[in-house]
């Protein structure tokens, strides 16, 4: 029986856990025990990332640790919006980190993070929660394939 193992253009399910560097979880597919769909060479995972997995196999588990630049990225100073504090419920209690959510015109939302606030504005901060920060992965491989190159992610 040939070995399945993770090339340039694999399609993998993998449980992954994500660390701080406290050593605290960030997500987990373990969670819910639902594992999550990586698809390698179409863009969606940065090559560092994918470098980690290559040559891996069905079975095996790994960790590494990526710096912001190879995991979400560094904070866009253009993500930051300063909103008039009348835009929110007023019963809405206002802490630094809470995440609120913002309605799109096609329907979707987009969650921002309360960074400050005062009595006439309001910070959100619209990076995504983990971007800026140095990030352990865990990754366990449950299964391998190779994929179609025109398929996109489903993340």
């Amino acid at each position: 029986m040939h070995e399945k193992i993770v090339e340039a253009n694999s399609e993998i399910w993998a449980h992954l856990t994500i660390e701080l560097k406290d050593g605290s979880v960030a997500d987990s597919t373990r969670v819910n025990r639902k594992p999550m769909l990586l698809r390698l060479g179409v863009g969606d995972l940065s090559p560092t990332f994918e470098s980690h997995l290559l040559g891996l196999k069905e079975g095996d588990k790994t960790e590494f640790i990526l710096e912001p630049e190879d995991a979400f990225g560094l904070p866009n100073p253009a993500n930051i919006h300063i909103l008039p504090r009348a835009q929110f419920d007023p019963r809405l209690q206002l802490k630094k980190g809470l995440i609120v959510e913002f309605s799109q015109m096609n329907g979707s939302y987009l969650p921002g993070v309360v960074r400050a606030f005062d009595k006439d504005t309001v910070t959100i901060d619209f990076n995504h929660p983990l971007c800026g920060q140095s990030l352990k992965f865990k990754l366990e491989i449950l299964s391998i394939a190779p994929h179609d190159a025109d398929k996109r992610a489903l993340f």
